[in-house]
């Protein structure tokens, strides 16, 4: 018989092992996981009313001489990457004094950034050939009543700008004479609204179930492939689970435009973290596509975002998809040759599991860190070295990479602040007495919100134990510290009896399943044909899904599978709806 000891005694050895085959060998980070992890700008937009937080929203990503710049509202700034892994952030020698809103943001064939986004709505174009230094210039002009801008720059050098950002007026568009500092012209196109009678999607509310409000069209971005236009646009809501984006497709920048029957393309309404629109698609390292966009806190108010990013395609029949499948466990870095954007296989093996804490303050108790809802939290009593929050994870697992997601407790800080940092460690044990450290961020003086860290190597643990040191906030606030790896145990069986059944109301349709017992939650994966299942939805516990984002006239495929931190089941088979 095999004793405790006995089993304790293996996964000592084991982790020995895992260090010494790793002496002398790389620790480069080969894994993200969103939210993709920067210091975010502290909002200054609710400052009059007091109300602190950090958000970081419609990210504008674009390519510029072999390296990345991402735009992002309101930020004070702008970040910089060579690997669309690592970034860090650029403060300017001119910029917007509140910060850009919504920016737009174009490559003019490596000779010239330029970027446009006054809060004000009537604005310049700005350029440089220098966006490390900043030193933007603004063409002396201004073009007027202008929400959400896009500007594109196309290969014959004909000019266009796009926006939007209402729920009454359609995506917009004029052309630009660039031989005249962008003279827009009188004429102004109108490309498409929202069609919430047909798209289920584009419906207001949480779950898209608000039957008073319509939904806002808005974000729009033009990427140009294989001689085709894909304009995408963001609808209903930011501060909603199902906001996404959309897509329509034409042969030329001004239309006629033709909706994707494929829609929303980037859509991630489960999960901890929600939210997939007013987005920017770009081209990355070994010339895949990935999509950035904007992700819900909606805590403090309802602008309180994080930004995100996906590995996005284009197949066969000329349909643009973004993969958002497990979007918020960790996957494989964009320059992480023949990986790249595929989901690690790592689970979550925190979900639910047991938690103490040194102290917590009023009802935020340190349950809230493992229940995968970023809208709740863990406060500590005090603010300082004493406190700590540990988690049992009830069984042995191996961990591969821990998140900690810090959440904005009236924190009491606005615009961009230099010198804040996070210090903390984390410690692994297999018995709850002995301790080695997994995580040291004590001599980091790094801004690290949404820290994620890769481990050096695989530990084999039961506890788990975030020591903390100091928080540049008046309050230790955390709102989910996450554990990635895998169980030991087994996987959950093949889901049995799916059943799709869609209403007369053919935008909406009930999907149900027997209950698994063995798992923690389940993924629903639907498309328009059996090989382009390309969306999905993450559902912790329940059995059943009300999807309400389809199209009228189209027939969908369906099937779910269950997941548990061991793993992922079969899928079903295949179903079909009419």
């Amino acid at each position: 018989m095999i004793t405790t000891v006995k089993i304790s005694l293996i996964i000592i050895i084991f982790n020995i092992y895992c260090l010494l085959n790793i002496n002398g060998q790389s620790t480069q980070i080969n894994t993200y996981c969103n939210p993709i992890n920067i210091d975010y700008t502290y909002s200054i937009y609710n400052a009059n009313e007091n109300i602190s937080y950090r958000s970081g929203a419609d990210p504008a990503v674009v390519k510029f001489r072999n390296e990345y710049y991402m735009f992002v509202t309101r930020s004070m700034g702008y970040w910089h990457s060579t690997d669309l892994l690592h970034w860090s952030f650029i403060t300017p020698e001119k910029w917007y004094f509140q910060g850009s809103n919504a920016p737009a943001a174009h490559n003019y064939n490596d000779s010239v950034l330029y970027v446009t986004g006054d809060p004000s709505g009537s604005m310049s174009i700005l350029y440089t050939d220098n966006p490390k230094k900043g030193d933007w210039k603004a063409i002396p002009l201004i073009i007027n009543d202008l929400q959400d801008p896009d500007l594109f720059i196309d290969d014959d050098g004909k000019a266009y700008m796009f926006w939007g950002s209402s729920n009454t007026y359609p995506i917009r568009a004029k052309t630009l004479d660039r031989e005249d500092m962008f003279r827009p012209s009188r004429k102004t196109y109108e490309l498409f609204n929202l069609d919430e009678n047909n798209h289920g999607w584009e419906r207001f509310g949480e779950n898209h179930g608000d039957t008073v409000l319509k939904g806002y069209i808005e974000g729009p971005w033009l990427t140009k492939y294989n001689n085709m236009y894909y304009m995408q646009y963001a609808a209903p809501g930011t501060e909603f689970n199902i906001y996404g984006d959309g897509v329509y497709v034409s042969d030329s920048p001004l239309g006629p435009y033709h909706y994707a029957p494929n829609n929303p393309i980037s859509y991630k309404p489960g999960g901890f973290m929600n939210g997939a629109g007013h987005g920017s698609t770009v081209i990355g390292p070994k010339n895949k596509y990935w999509h950035f966009a904007s992700m819900a806190v909606s805590i403090n108010v309802n602008w309180e975002r994080r930004i995100c990013m996906f590995p996005t395609y284009f197949d066969k029949d000329g349909l643009m998809y973004t993969n958002t499948y497990f979007g918020d466990y960790p996957h494989y870095a964009p320059a992480i040759a023949g990986k790249m954007g595929e989901f690690t296989g790592w689970m979550l093996i925190s979900y639910k599991k047991s938690v103490k804490a040194s102290s917590y303050y009023d009802n935020y108790i340190p349950e809230n860190i493992v229940d995968e809802n970023v809208k709740t939290f863990w406060i500590a009593e005090e603010n300082d070295d004493k406190q700590w929050v540990e988690i049992d994870l009830l069984n042995f697992g191996t961990v591969y990479a821990i998140q900690v997601n810090y959440h904005d407790y009236k924190s009491n800080i606005y615009g961009k602040v230099q010198g804040l940092y996070h210090h903390y460690f984390i410690e692994g044990s297999i018995d709850g007495k002995n301790w080695s450290i997994l995580v040291d961020r004590k001599n980091d003086y790094k801004d690290v919100p949404n820290d994620y860290v890769e481990l050096d190597f695989p530990q084999v643990v039961r506890y788990i134990r975030y020591k903390n040191i100091h928080v540049p906030t008046p309050k230790l606030s955390i709102s989910d510290l996450r554990i990635f790896g895998r169980g030991h145990g087994k996987v959950p069986a093949k889901i049995k009896n799916l059943v799709v059944n869609r209403y007369k109301d053919r935008r909406d349709a009930m999907i149900t399943w027997d209950q698994q017992q063995n798992c923690h939650g389940y993924n629903v994966l639907w498309g328009i044909a059996p090989d382009k299942l390309y969306n999905s939805w993450m559902i912790y516990e329940k059995n059943f899904l009300e999807l309400k984002s389809l199209t009228v006239d189209q027939s969908y495929y369906f099937s779910v599978e269950a997941f548990n931190e061991n793993g992922i089941s079969e899928r079903t088979m295949i179903v079909k709806s009419e």
